[in-house]
Parts: structure tokens; sequence; C-alpha cells
């Protein structure tokens, strides 16, 4: 496919505005039919310095919706995917249009710079950026088959960024960028670096600052094994060059390693829990932290109510290497947290989870029953629990909703909100229907599985021959239905062994003694002291 970039002169000098602006115009009408996508450099609506953010919004107001409709003709007329920036709604903004002109997707730059977040009175333009303060996951437009990544001028210095946006597996990142400050070996660095890092075509459209000058410009086109296959430098003009982005890189990974992109590699040996800022709250992972372990049942449910962001909140802060909670399923699909499918119990709501939407649970009280310092409690979603405590501990998620054998399981929701939180290496689905088991296996082969007891048998072997045969990494023993015999042959079998459950230290630390890996406990700190010193002795 035939991909191009657009380099128009941008002026320091505000005089030059319109001039600019006319400048880049003409660049759009030189493009053709023969083009595939098209990208545009950042802010197109500001093609010159503004001296302050009156000015800046000034030019906003004057050329923002001619850009629009340029762009949206452009397409048209080209048949082609442009990528233009310019204000939305006051946001730094890329716009996607189809090849019909129409706007398909928008990215927000990730990383609004010091001038667009400092007010206008502070001097700055006054951009909105409060979105940019909130959790998201890497944007991911696809479109014809082809998954697209985004970075904007001040988000390419954000090299952590690189890691988050190679998982999503992009084979082309759009660049809308200025980064008037940086010199063609810089800029050339880091866009071989992104490309190299992500296994993606880079497509970046910047502007000039002259002919003549040595920093800014740039727009490129990079394959994902570091090639530049364009570099304008300062050139004006349009820039076209032939990708075909089906093209992949692959290299040894390490000394006699099988091949693979480098992303791959370096996650093969990551220890993100070592860096700062983000590594200092992190656990390692399912895979990297060892055992034994005590697993907080329901969080700290003897001190908080069960389920709770109380009772998780104070099991991590006390050091739980892991936290177990349930899952079911509201009425209108929201994955909640509860043990028991009936609300009688722990609230003041009466029927079953599944009679209430979610926002109709949000009705009744989840914390007065355990004692009114909790009165007001709301019950909570997966979701909240993984926005708070994602990599922080590991998760035992037990799947209540699964029991029931629904006819929505919602596995793709599970899997995808665990994604969504970069949260799969620290968690493991628990469950005693084998048949769901082996489905979510399907639908997620990289989430580690747990096989309960399904509340048939009293034979201790027969859970483990279930584990065996469902090929999951875990087995959550029942007592009393449970023995030596059943431990041994598990851990002969290459399966970890849960235990369900131990409120008395005494018999905690006989858990440990038998070889079991991970204890459920409801009364944490009490059973995690008592077992830590039956260790150290």
């Amino acid at each position: 496919m035939k991909v191009s970039v657009i380099q128009p002169y941008y002026s320091m000098k505000y005089e030059d505005m319109e001039t600019c602006f006319q400048g880049m115009l003409g660049l759009m009408d030189a493009c053709d039919e023969s083009m595939d996508i098209i990208v545009l450099p950042e802010y197109c609506d500001i093609p010159a310095a503004t001296p302050n953010g009156e000015a800046f919004h000034q030019a906003v107001e004057k050329y923002n919706a001619v850009v629009a409709e340029k762009a949206s003709a452009l397409a048209k007329r080209c048949h082609a995917i442009v990528f233009a920036n310019f204000a939305y709604e006051g946001r730094n903004t890329t716009h996607a249009f189809d090849r019909e002109g129409n706007v398909v997707g928008r990215y927000y730059k990730t990383h609004p710079a010091p001038s667009e977040v400092k007010t206008l009175a502070e001097g700055g333009n006054g951009m909105e950026v409060g979105y940019s303060y909130h959790y998201e996951e890497p944007y991911v437009l696809e479109l014809e088959g082809l998954r697209s990544g985004f970075m904007t001028c001040y988000d390419f210095y954000m090299y952590e960024a690189f890691a988050a946006i190679a998982r999503k597996n992009v084979d082309i990142i759009i660049g809308c960028s200025h980064q008037r400050t940086d010199t063609h070996l810089a800029l050339d660095i880091i866009g071989q670096f992104l490309s190299y890092q992500t296994n993606s075509y880079l497509i970046r459209s910047a502007v000039s600052l002259g002919e003549e000058s040595e920093i800014c410009g740039c727009s490129m086109v990079v394959s994902p094994k570091g090639d530049l296959l364009l570099d304008m430098k300062s050139k004006l003009g349009v820039g076209p060059c032939a990708i075909d982005p089906s093209v992949k890189y692959e290299k040894p990974a390490g000394f006699r390693g099988k091949p693979k992109p480098h992303h791959e590699y370096i996650d093969e040996g990551r220890r993100p829990w070592l860096y700062r800022p983000a590594g200092s709250m992190m656990l390692p992972s399912e895979k990297h932290l060892g055992y034994p372990r005590i697993c907080a049942h329901r969080g700290f449910s003897t001190i908080a109510p069960e389920n709770s962001m109380p009772a998780f909140g104070a099991a991590v802060a006390l050091g739980a290497e892991e936290i177990e909670f349930d899952l079911w399923a509201t009425k209108d699909g929201e994955l909640v947290s509860i043990h028991d499918a009936n609300l009688d119990r722990v609230s003041d709501g009466h029927g079953y989870v599944w009679d209430y939407t979610f926002e109709e649970l949000q009705q009744f009280d989840f914390g007065y029953k355990t004692g009114e310092a909790f009165r007001g409690l709301k019950i909570i979603r997966f979701e909240d629990i993984l926005k708070k405590f994602a990599c922080t501990t590991i998760m035992n998620i037990h799947v209540k909703t699964w029991d029931t054998d629904p006819e929505d399981p919602q596995y793709e929701r599970i899997a995808s909100l665990i994604r969504k939180y970069d949260a799969q290496n620290h968690v493991y689905i628990m469950n005693s229907n084998d048949r769901c088991q082996a489905e979510f296996h399907e639908i997620a082969p990289d989430i580690p599985r747990c096989v309960g007891w399904n509340g048939v048998t009293d034979k201790p072997l027969e859970i483990v021959e279930r584990a065996i045969r469902l090929g999951c990494e875990k087995v959550q023993l029942f007592k009393p239905y449970f023995n030596q015999e059943a431990v041994d042959l598990a851990h002969e079998n290459g399966i970890l062994c849960n235990v369900f459950f131990a409120d008395d230290p005494d018999e905690a630390c006989r858990y440990i003694d038998m070889g079991i890996d991970t204890i459920l406990t409801n009364d944490y700190l009490r059973v995690s002291n008592a077992v830590r010193a039956h260790i150290k002795k």
C-alpha cells in the first residue's frame, strides 16, 4: 500500500499564519488517488507559532472548521484514509477519516504538553486535559483490517508507553507531531526506536521550520525492523512511500533463542516491580511470586465487609500475596463481587443478584450488617477491583456465575477486563464448572485456571484428576475432602494446591507441612503471622 506524509512550512512568526495555512492546503491538494493513507502534522488549525493562549484559540476558531472540511474532502477525493490533527472540544485530537470522508476515530493526545496543561492565566493554552489524569489503555483503531496506534508530539518521549502499545499488536503507528526543538538525529532515533520496540510501521508527519533548518521536521516512515524508509528532514512537500503492513520483524530472542518480535523478547525478562514510579506498588507476577502464600478469602473479611474495597484494601496493605473474591452477573450484565447469589445475608436488599441492574443494586447497603462504621457501603464491580488493585496482589477470581451454567458466561468480557488493566500475569480464574473452564481456556489460554470442588463427590483424588484432565495450573482443595495423596498427586503433575480454608493458625501450619501452596483464610493477619513464624522456625 502507498502511504504519504505531508510536511508543510511552519513559521515561528505569528504574522505568517495565513501564508503557512495556505501552503498546507496546497500540499493537501497535491495528493492524488494513488495514496491509501495520508497523514498530516499536529495542530493543522494552528499552522504557525502563537505568542499567547489567546492567539492560539483565535487561530483554532479561524481555521478549525476549514481543516475538518478539507480533510474530509481529501479523503473522498483521493479515496484514502486520512489522519488529521486539529482541536476538538478543546482537546489536542487526531481524527481518522475513512475513504468516504467520515470521521471513524479520534485519538486524544495521551501526554498533553506543559503549554497545553497550563491555563490561559498561567501563560498556557488552556486545553481540556482532564481526561489525561485517568487510566486509559492505549487507543487502537481497527480499520480495513489494519490496527493503528497513535502518538502525538510529546507522546513520543514517553518511552515507557512503547511497551503498552506493543502489547496491542498494532500494524502502524500514526504520529502527528511538531517536536520543534529536536535535531534530525534525535527524531530519527526516537522514530526508529519506537518502530523497533512495537514491531510496527511508524507514519509520522511533522512541520518544517525551513529547508535549511537542522531541527524539527523529519516526517518519516519507519519499518518494524527500524529501517528509515522515508525521511524528509526539513524538505517541504508530500512524501510518498510504499509499505506492506503484513510484514513484521522477528529476531533471535537472545543466544539460540527462537525468532520473535523484540517486545516479546523483552517481556520475557521484564521486571516491572523493580521500576519507579510504577514499580513500587507492584507485586511480582503469578509466575514469579513464590510459595507458600496466604490468600485473603473475600478480603480481610473478619474486620471488614466481605468482597468489599475495605476488606481488599486492608489485606493488600498488610501484604497479602493473594486476595480471593466472587463474581456474579447482574440483570444488565455487569460483573459484581458478592459471594451469595442471594442479597439477604450481606445487604438490606432481597432476592437475587440477577434480578437487579447494577444501578438498582447500588441502592442497597452492603456494609451496615458488618458494623455501623461501614454503613452506606455499596456493591462493587469487577472492574472497580481491577482499577484499584491490579498488579498489587494476585487475584483468585471465583467466577460464580458460571456455576449456574448461564447462556452468557461472559468469557470475553472477563478476559478483556483483565487485559485492559494489564493484569493477566497477576490473576487466575477459579471455578467448579469443567465445561466453562475448558471454554474459557479457548478464549484466554494465557490466563491461568484453578479447578474448584463441584460439590458432588467426597473422593479426594477426583478434583485433582479433573485438574489434570482440564490442563489447569491449580486446584482448590475443599476440606475435609482431600488428603496427602491428593496433594502429592497434584504436585507430581505440576499442579499447585490451594486449600479452602483455615482460620485456625495451627490448622494452617499443618497444611503448610502437608505441602499446601496457598491457604485461603478469612482471618488474614493472624493466620499469616502464624504461618510466617512457622516457616521461619
